[in-house]
């Protein structure tokens, strides 16, 4: 006896995704597709463009530093400069009253020795540029009951267009003045203001004393001697 023949049954189709199962899997890929781009350009802790935007900073930071240290260097320049230069001052200061002090001691010391008649120093200062200015200090202490009277006068020799020259003392005041009186009986400073014409190199000056009693004294200095010397820039 045969089996009846089964009847045909309709072959299995896949399901069709509808319009929302398409949208998640562009969606999901859409998010992929971010992650990875941002995984690529994003800057990473070890990024090129990151470590050189920290070197400028850091760069920038050591240049205030070295400004801010220059700076602090040249105000330590500065006041050492200014330091330096008010000790010489001083030392200048010292030197000066310990000359005095042996000046003095020549005349109230009791064993200083006694002295004529005679021209202790002479300084001179530049004015202009012809004119001088010159401190004289007389001393002597051969007398001491009586006082020294008497004129002073100067002359200057130096050289013009290559010849030698003096120039005596009306040359020099350009006022026909018989010359500066003095009297002292220990020692006096004189001072007073002389003139030297145009192109005159001066090498030498001599101050005459002419006491109204006793013989005339003279003593001579070089140029060099008598005048500031310049000195160079710390």
């Amino acid at each position: 006896m045969t089996e009846p023949a089964a009847a045909d049954t309709p072959a299995t189709t896949p399901p069709r995704r509808g319009p929302l199962a398409l949208a998640a899997i562009v969606a999901l890929a859409l998010v992929f597709g971010l992650w990875g781009a941002w995984q690529v350009f994003a800057p990473a802790p070890g990024n090129p463009q990151r470590q050189l935007a920290a070197l400028q900073a850091e760069l920038e930071g050591l240049r205030q530093q070295v400004s801010t240290l220059t700076r602090s260097d040249q105000i330590s320049r500065d006041a050492n400069r200014e330091l330096q230069g008010t000790l010489a001052e001083r030392d200048e200061e010292i030197a000066a009253l310990r000359a005095d002090v042996a000046f003095y001691e020549r005349f109230v010391g009791s064993t200083a020795q006694r002295r004529g008649l005679t021209v202790h120093e002479l300084r001179m200062q530049p004015r202009t540029d012809q004119g001088w200015h010159y401190t004289a200090t007389l001393t002597q202490s051969l007398n001491r009951d009586a006082a020294s009277v008497g004129t002073m006068r100067l002359s200057i020799e130096g050289a013009r267009d290559g010849r030698l020259e003096t120039l005596d003392w009306d040359d020099l005041r350009q006022r026909g003045d018989a010359g500066v009186a003095y009297s002292f009986k220990y020692f006096q400073q004189i001072e007073g203001d002389v003139v030297l014409p145009a192109g005159f190199q001066p090498l030498r000056v001599t101050v005459r004393l002419a006491p109204e009693r006793g013989s005339a004294v003279e003593r001579a200095f070089s140029w060099d001697d008598v005048t500031p010397r310049s000195t160079p820039d710390a």
